[in-house]
């Protein structure tokens, strides 16, 4: 299988620029970095040996933030390069990557562009982040010799099924890591199963620290605001937003609603939403302040998370609530950010992404609504009793003091592999 992938991606990618140029058009793709989706670097290679790390999007991107400090602090000889897949991730790397560390997009998986990429980076290591297996990518990095680590790695159950019917090919992927860290013990058991090494646990979204904001922003947007109750709906999908709050217009009175969407550009799709149930809308990306009639402020931006979740009295976590509006499943997004605020946090009940919604839920510091009728009574009663309020966000930030992302476990699969101190690899 994997022989045939190889000889039709190569027979296919004359085609690459037109589908690029295609996707470009759409939004999808930026227009002015194209050429590196096809393996032609943007910026010029640092002197000297360079680690290359690899996320698709902006979760698993922003999880690479401690790799790299990490890195940063006892391989401060070596280069970084960070390469994402999606507009979004690259637009939060530009904003939250240190200086010095190179952000390119990952070359599309055709044997050229792989090719022009490793003959321009010339990695001294790889570490992939969660799920990411293209194979040319990975196997002519292998067979350059590059070493490479799969860490936060996470097969679901239905990856691994379509694994299973092609194990030749699943075993050529898998082997080709040096070390492979899965992030909880169901992913370990089908890696395993799949042919993958084993060499201990590793969730990076478990790592960080609370969230950075700007302090000017915050004192403005606090004093426009007022004394208004604030109840932040965080990382919302489509259908959420006009889901959520036409539940909480049943509170009187209606607390201030801060929407921070997931994917910014459905900002017109939220605006439209809020119009037609009678709301008034200050946009941020817009430069519009929220004013004594504001009913929601649509926060349309990137990196700001931190500052909005410290507005909030309380916070409503989308991405999970698809059950129960028709959608899709998501997975949810990180309870951690919240917690590591002592924000009490409310979320829907698909949170299939994140294992640790299950301890947090039982330390009592994150409550999973089977219901959309039970989010605005639970709102509700949190606003009236800040005692209690209080309380819940002291224990989601006591679980997040707890949880264990592996970093150090990290760090010792990773530096025997790293080039000695002082070499020129």
């Amino acid at each position: 299988m994997l022989g045939t992938y190889r000889l039709l991606t190569r027979l296919l990618q004359p085609l690459a620029p037109r589908v690029l140029e295609a996707r470009a058009r759409r939004g999808k793709e930026d227009p002015a970095r194209l050429g590196e989706r096809l393996g032609h670097a943007g910026v010029a290679r640092p002197d000297g040996p360079l680690v290359w790390m690899h996320a698709i999007s902006v979760g698993e991107s922003l999880s690479l933030l401690p790799v790299i400090a990490l890195l940063r602090e006892r391989r401060p000889d070596l280069g970084v390069l960070v390469t994402t897949g999606t507009l979004t991730s690259a637009r939060m790397m530009a904003q939250r990557l240190p200086d010095g560390v190179i952000h390119q997009y990952a070359p599309v998986d055709t044997p050229a562009a792989v090719s022009g990429f490793l003959d321009y980076w010339r990695p001294s290591l790889a570490l992939f982040v969660e799920s990411e297996l293209w194979p040319n990518l990975i196997l002519e990095a292998r067979d350059r010799g590059v070493p490479l680590m799969l860490a936060s790695a996470r097969i679901t159950a239905h990856t691994a099924e379509g694994w299973t019917r092609r194990p030749a090919a699943a075993r050529a992927l898998f082997q080709a890591f040096a070390r492979i860290l899965p992030q909880d013990e169901a992913s370990a058991g089908r890696i395993r199963v799949l042919g993958g090494r084993d060499d201990g646990r590793v969730n990076l979204k478990l790592v960080g620290a609370p969230l950075p904001f700007d302090r000017k922003a915050f004192d403005r947007l606090s004093q426009a605001i007022g004394d208004r109750p604030v109840v932040v709906l965080a990382s919302t999908h489509d259908g959420e937003e006009a889901a959520l709050v036409q539940r909480l217009l049943t509170l009187d009175p209606l607390p201030f609603l801060i929407v921070v969407p997931r994917h910014p550009e459905r900002s017109g799709t939220i605006r439209a939403d809020m119009a037609a149930l009678a709301l008034t809308v200050a946009v941020r990306s817009r430069g519009e302040m929220p004013g004594p009639d504001t009913r929601v402020y649509l926060a349309d931006t990137l990196n700001e998370m931190g500052l909005f979740l410290r507005l909030a009295e309380v916070v409503v976590l989308g991405g999970a609530f698809g059950p129960l509006i028709g959608q899709g499943p998501v997975g949810g997004h990180n309870p951690l950010e919240p917690a590591r605020l002592a924000r009490p946090t409310l979320t829907g009940p698909d949170m299939s992404n994140w294992s640790i919604a299950g301890s947090m839920v039982d330390a009592g510091g994150l409550e999973m609504l089977t219901d959309l009728s039970q989010l605005a009574p639970r709102v509700a009663a949190l606003l009236s009793d800040p005692d209690q309020a209080r309380q819940i966000g002291r224990q989601a930030e006591q679980a997040a003091a707890s949880a264990d992302g592996g970093l150090e476990v990290l760090w010792q699969a990773m530096a025997p592999l790293l080039p000695p101190a002082g070499g020129r690899r």
